[in-house]
């Protein structure tokens, strides 16, 4: 089930993301069929690939299993920028928010 997810999680950041598994392994050091050698089921990586992998992507490792977020990249960013702001921006972003979500 998680080796699946870890699978499937890889593929779908790395579409978000534009770009191809062979251009993916390159850039991130290893053989041009690493990441597909991963999504395919022939291979997983290390702890340290997957750190790697996390790292590329701009995401932490809870992030980077939270299966509630479809796009955790986009996520990570926003809340890194709300971090930036000051506590009555925020309010005034989650008010946004809730207007957005509860129509």
């Amino acid at each position: 089930m998680y080796i699946q997810f870890l699978r499937d999680r890889i593929t779908q950041l790395r579409l978000q993301k534009g770009v191809s598994e062979y251009q993916m392994s390159l850039d991130l050091g290893h053989s041009r069929g690493y990441i597909q050698n991963i999504s395919s089921g022939k291979s997983l990586p290390s702890v340290e690939g997957l750190f790697e992998i996390c790292d590329y992507f701009g995401l932490t490792p809870a992030q980077f299993f939270d299966e509630s977020v479809d796009d955790p990249a986009l996520v990570a960013e926003a809340v890194k920028g709300l971090r930036q702001l000051s506590d009555s921006d925020k309010l005034l972003i989650l008010n946004h928010i809730n207007r957005l979500t509860h129509g």
